[in-house]
């Protein structure tokens, strides 16, 4: 899979929503936007070493992460964190599907990254109706020159895209290319009539699309879709390895609870509402190699002062739970989940999302329906 072509014709087997993007991919070249060293998974890849399985790679319906620890040099040691990245094509195609362009449309985006999202856009609407922000000046003046190199001329500029740019406004599509936990207003002020799609939530359940469409001030919508994107780069949460979460864990607090563990991790309804109460602790479940069937979930808090586990064991009804630190986790994280089951298990689709110059405010089939009220409270003692 080496050509753009190819490509297409992979996203097209797989039921990607190519729609009216489909010449886009077929003729915006993918490896235009990358650079010489790309990595993929675990997978570090070379151009100038492996150019057969870097094209391959460039053209895979994969994400491949084009920057580490925002640039800087890391250590042999040092934790890396994915910074910016080619997003997968399929997902692409998703918020593009999911963004509803007409031809007629002025977008502005928000996180350029390597160019490629705002060049699929030039190309179908023209390069002049297409405004892309990112916050990294030197990825911004890559992408620039990325699409010039494509034959594209975005305007791509650099600054927080949390303030949008209001200078280009009005627009009636907003794309953001990276996940926030709070939708700016000023999206909304700068696509008075239009629609806004952007990867939603805090740290514990940042997989959704929200879909809020604007009128008269105020944007409202829904969620879909399983989106993995990094987080706003103002807004970025502490990131490393577990043992730099883990502390005093002889001085851990013992319990048990009957709610399993293997309950919470592996439902995606009750991921998103538990993530509702608990937008800044992150959970990682851990599962035993040796075929036993345990698993341990850590929640983790952001501010690296407090943390919890969880254990399960097959055929149990009572779990060990540890928790450490200001704020007793766990217990968020049940209270959390208790109160879901008091709604009666609702789904994400019935969940939305309201954006005013009040703030943001979340809900279950209607406005009127408050989620934030009925959810415990996020202050830690």
């Amino acid at each position: 899979m080496t050509s753009p072509v190819r490509l297409l014709e992979s996203l097209r087997a797989k039921g990607a929503p190519l729609g009216p993007w489909a010449d886009a991919v077929a003729s915006v070249r993918r490896e235009l936007f990358l650079p010489e060293v790309v990595e993929v998974g675990d997978e570090l890849i070379s151009r100038t070493t492996s150019p057969q399985r870097w094209l391959e790679a460039a053209y895979s319906d994969v994400s491949i992460t084009t920057q580490v620890n925002d640039g800087r040099p890391a250590g042999p040691d040092e934790y890396r964190l994915p910074t910016s990245s080619s997003s997968q094509p399929s997902v692409m195609l998703e918020a593009l599907s999911l963004l509803d362009v007409q031809p007629t449309d002025r977008v502005l985006e928000l996180g350029a990254g390597t160019g490629l999202n705002a060049a699929w856009l030039a190309h179908r609407l023209g390069s002049d109706r297409v405004l892309s922000v990112e916050v990294d000046p030197v990825l911004a003046g890559q992408a620039a020159k990325n699409n010039a190199a494509a034959g594209l001329s975005p305007r791509i500029v650099q600054g927080d895209g949390g303030q949008g740019w209001p200078e280009g406004a009005p627009y009636q599509r907003v794309i953001a290319t990276y996940a926030v936990d709070e939708i700016p207003y000023a999206w909304v002020e700068q696509a008075p009539q239009g629609r806004i799609v952007t990867p939603w939530g805090g740290s514990f359940f940042p997989y959704s699309f929200a879909v809020l469409d604007v009128h008269e001030g105020r944007a409202e919508g829904k969620f879909t879709g399983y989106p993995a994107f990094m987080r706003s780069r103002i807004r970025r949460p502490k990131r490393g390895y577990l043992d730099d979460f883990l502390h005093h864990r002889q001085d851990a607090e013992h319990t048990t609870t009957s709610l399993s563990p293997l309950t919470i991790a592996q439902d995606a309804d009750a991921l998103f509402y538990i993530g509702v109460a608990l937008p800044d602790a992150w959970h990682l479940p851990v599962t035993a190699d040796d075929g036993s069937g345990e698993m341990m979930l850590w929640i983790l808090a952001d501010d690296q002062r407090s943390w919890a586990s969880a254990d399960y064991t097959p055929g149990t009804d009572q779990y060990a739970v540890a928790q450490y630190g200001p704020r007793r986790l766990w217990d968020e994280a049940e209270a959390g989940h208790g109160v879901w089951e008091a709604l009666g298990r609702p789904t994400r689709a019935r969940a939305g999302i309201s954006v005013t110059e009040r703030g943001q405010s979340l809900w279950i089939d209607v406005p009127e329906s408050d989620l934030s009220a009925l959810l415990p409270s996020r202050q830690a003692t």
